[in-house]
């Protein structure tokens, strides 16, 4: 099962960031690429939308209070921010499959390196993050297998021309 999106413009044109061989629907190293790719184009996304609205929980409370001061702002405004930068990067997984998971690793790196430093910062053992940084660890192994396999995977141009 192929599934495409084709237009005609001096021949036939075909969106390759649609497409799906049939041939490698059984290969689990692809499926492995599908999940993953499936997963950071669309939790990125949800989790930047979330930072407009707080609905899963109240964001600014994971960010070092630096951060937002460094640049005068308020920590919500920040994490407005935090959510464009979510929401381009869950996007950039779906149109760059073969760079953009890289970027995600790194600004995975970033998350990571804030909450350890605002589990410094707050010492003790209530409102630390150890466990949130753990997990975005593996979040971030995560996102760079994505870009390996999309090394393999990812259509090397979104838009071939087909010629019949």
């Amino acid at each position: 099962m192929a599934i495409t999106a084709t237009h005609h413009h001096e021949g036939s044109h075909t969106l390759r960031l649609l497409q799906v061989p049939s041939e490698k629907l059984s290969d689990p190293a692809y499926q492995a690429y599908l999940v993953l790719r499936t997963t950071f184009v669309v939790a990125p996304i949800l989790f930047g939308v979330d930072k407009f609205f707080n609905w899963m929980t109240f964001w600014p409370k994971y960010l070092w209070i630096g951060f937002p001061h460094f640049l005068s702002v308020t920590p919500q405004s920040f994490m407005y921010g935090v959510g464009v930068i979510e929401i381009v990067a869950g996007l950039g997984v779906l149109v760059l499959p073969r760079l953009a998971p890289y970027v995600v690793a790194g600004w995975l790196g970033g998350i990571i390196t804030n909450e350890i430093i605002k589990s410094i910062a707050i010492g003790g053992h209530t409102q630390v993050f150890w466990d949130i940084a753990l997990r975005d660890l593996g979040l971030m192994i995560a996102a760079f297998a994505l870009a390996r396999l999309a090394a393999k995977y990812a259509p090397r141009r979104l838009v071939g021309t087909h010629r019949s």
